[in-house]
């Protein structure tokens, strides 16, 4: 068989497969854990991936700790990255399920609480994002959302939108109550 610097192929070839693995499973675990966690990392998240880097890089290179496997699997997550992101690019509907779609916060002054809750948002979280945007209170915002990168946008009353507004949709709780004539301003 193949030598590569001292290491046989087929262990190269088992840690290409095993950092694929790797990579996919915790894509699928930040996926599930929210677009929150990576917008600005608070000390909790910082945390959490410096010691799930650790915890995974013995899953990746196995029992090959050589300069050839680390390389392989360096390699091997940017490739999978690369890959990824240019099937997202091509299929908006995978781009969806990997990244997660926008969420709406905010609606016409009123923070919408069981979006918050389902998007892992704390309440003091939204105020910053609101204060970041120069504005006092949701009262002010046409409509915050969280966007698929983690980060809010906040679009406040009176500023006028060029081309259409395109929303996320309302989650099936809230689209009754939009229906009651809440209009821009009322409380």
């Amino acid at each position: 068989m193949f030598d590569f610097g001292g290491v046989h192929i087929s262990v190269l070839v088992n840690t290409v497969l095993r950092s694929s693995l790797v990579y996919l499973a915790i894509l699928a675990a930040l996926r599930i854990a929210g677009k929150r966690h990576v917008a600005q990392l608070s000390i909790v998240d910082f945390v959490l991936v410096l010691l799930v880097s650790n915890a995974v890089q013995n899953a990746m290179v196995g029992p090959d700790t050589s300069l050839a496997g680390g390389l392989v699997a360096a390699v091997t997550l940017i490739f999978v990255n690369l890959l990824l992101t240019r099937l997202v690019i091509r299929d908006e509907r995978l781009g969806a399920l990997l990244e997660g779609e926008p969420a709406l916060l905010i609606r016409n002054g009123r923070i919408l609480e069981s979006h918050l809750a389902r998007e892992g948002i704390r309440p003091a979280e939204l105020q910053a994002a609101i204060r970041e945007h120069g504005l006092s209170s949701e009262k002010e915002c046409r409509v915050a959302i969280l966007e698929i990168d983690g980060s809010i946008s906040v679009v406040p009353f009176g500023v006028e939108v060029k081309g259409e507004l395109h929303l996320p949709p309302l989650h099936r709780s809230h689209r009754r109550a939009g229906r009651r004539g809440n209009r821009p301003g009322q409380s």
